[in-house]
């Protein structure tokens, strides 16, 4: 597991040590003195091309490959395309080369939606065969570690499962949903009460169920999934849910949408707005028909999950 220390990383190595059918080596940059007594926790360093992965390859089955950079000061210009692609390609196709090496039957690499697109147009969910349109330079890393991990593939007996996730929220996440739930807490009014659009969330209970079944699988093998709650949502209802589900009033203002597209325009900020007012809607069938998954969890109790105490 790499990123153990991550939000991702971190729930899907509680989760597979609660079930008690894997043995878990928890990597992380340095070590994880906090892990269960039964985890290895192994200490990489940095993460790039030229880590070092033999000692902690040695015995593994399959690597859940959750770590690599997402946030970064100036996350688009242009200087910042080399710094993702040395950590999200470039560490990512080292690590998988050094997994074949090494015997690793199965390789699961936790992508993004980005790598589709910015948004979907209505009714027509993206799709795994959708053709790619990373929108920055994040997704764009993150498709071409797709493409360097499906080569390996071709070229050595690993298997490689590619998942993309939309935005995923539960307790202690980090980035937009953070600093969100954040201010919800707070009680602030939000003004997204005329957005009327439809957007596929994923909760991370959800998703580590469906990362720990790609692990195990045998149609997972080699496939790309698209997967969600199964239950699409406005950002107005995605809000007002959150609140509920601490016991507040929506405290939704109708500000309308092209005010908001205005105030971003303005402020440097348009490509957030657009991720909070379009659409971007996922079609999770394959995950469904391939490897018959359906969410754990209703969005309800996603949603209760990722408020509770704890919360970032």
């Amino acid at each position: 597991m790499t990123g153990a220390n991550g939000f991702i990383g971190s729930a899907l190595t509680s989760y597979l040590v609660a079930d008690r059918l894997h043995s878990v080596v928890a990597q992380s940059r340095i070590r994880n003195n906090q892990l269960a007594p039964s985890v290895e926790s192994v200490a990489t360093g940095n993460f790039d091309s030229n880590t070092d992965w033999q000692n902690a390859l040695c015995g593994v089955e399959a690597v859940i490959h959750t770590a690599g950079m997402v946030h970064w000061p100036e996350r688009d210009s242009p200087s910042t395309l080399a710094r993702f692609r040395a950590v999200n390609l470039g560490g990512s196709v080292n690590l998988a080369r050094q997994a074949a090496q090494a015997g690793v039957r199965r390789f699961v690499f936790i992508s993004s939606i980005g790598v589709n697109g910015l948004y979907t147009e209505a009714g027509r969910p993206f799709k795994e065969s959708d053709l790619p349109q990373p929108h920055n330079h994040y997704a764009l890393s993150k498709f071409e570690a797709e493409q360097g991990l499906r080569q390996i593939a071709t070229e050595t007996t690993l298997e490689v499962v590619i998942v993309r996730p939309p935005l995923v929220y539960g307790a202690q996440a980090p980035g937009n949903f953070g600093a969100l739930s954040r201010l919800l807490k707070l009680g602030c009014p939000m003004p997204f009460g005329s957005v009327k659009n439809l957007r596929s969330f994923v909760a991370l209970d959800n998703l580590v169920h469906f990362i720990a079944l790609c692990v195990t699988h045998p149609s997972a093998a080699n496939q790309l999934f698209l997967v969600s709650d199964g239950h699409d949502l406005s950002t107005a209802e995605f809000v007002a849910g959150l609140r509920q589900s601490i016991g507040q009033s929506d405290r939704l203002v109708r500000v309308p949408v092209w005010i908001l597209r205005a105030a971003a325009m303005l402020t440097g900020q348009s490509d957030s707005i657009e991720r909070l007012c379009s659409n971007l809607q996922v079609d999770m069938n394959q995950a469904s028909t391939l490897l018959g998954w359906q969410p754990p969890f209703a969005v309800a109790e996603g949603l209760r999950r990722a408020m509770r105490d704890g919360a970032a």
